[in-house]
């Protein structure tokens, strides 16, 4: 398996978009968080984060790809389960997978978008400004980011955590690299 330097490097290789690479790095602290919490492998749950949107430049918006051209990349580098898993947390790829590891990759990609969207609702749009209450309210609020899947957000409850557990924990995972989110 690569080391996070070696997974960093291949961003910096294959991702222009800042805004994207924030993102991985969102997803990768909320999965090393949810595999400490849940007794997982967190170098693997951390990296399969940090990696599932390594192909979104390469692939220009084919998203019946995306994931797929992501696994491709990082055959060798990754096992099986985290390919699989990078695979399957985009739906338009057909690609089945219903592993711990998919469930918390597909719950924690659409988590991290709806805590970014509340940080820029904040006054200060800071992450630091959110509170559990203001999360939860977001999360009912169907208007709000709308483009953030709540029922993938639920899969956390196959994991053994309620949603307010997921919240709570997405939200301590984002507030702990708030500085590398610029957030």
């Amino acid at each position: 398996m690569i080391s996070r330097e070696e997974a960093l490097n291949l961003i910096k290789e294959n991702v222009r978009n800042d805004k994207l690479v924030k993102h991985m790095l969102a997803v990768e602290a909320i999965m090393r968080k949810l595999a400490k919490r849940l007794g997982k492998d967190e170098t693997l749950w951390s990296l399969t984060g940090l990696l599932h949107d390594l192909d979104y430049d390469i692939v220009k918006g084919d998203m019946e790809i995306h994931g797929i051209k992501a696994a491709e990349m990082l055959e060798g580098k990754l096992p099986k389960e985290a390919l699989d898993a990078i695979k399957a947390h985009n739906d338009l790829t057909g690609f089945k997978c219903d592993s711990d590891l998919a469930k918390a990759l597909k719950a924690a990609d659409q988590l991290s978008g709806l805590i970014v969207a509340t940080a820029l609702v904040m006054p200060h749009k800071k992450i630091e400004e959110i509170k559990l209450s203001t999360l939860r309210r977001k999360f009912k609020q169907k208007d709000f980011a709308r483009g953030v899947d709540r029922n993938k957000i639920k899969l956390c409850e196959e994991l053994g955590l309620s949603l307010e557990e997921f919240l709570e924990l997405g939200l301590e995972a984002l507030k702990e690299i708030h500085d590398k989110l610029g957030l």
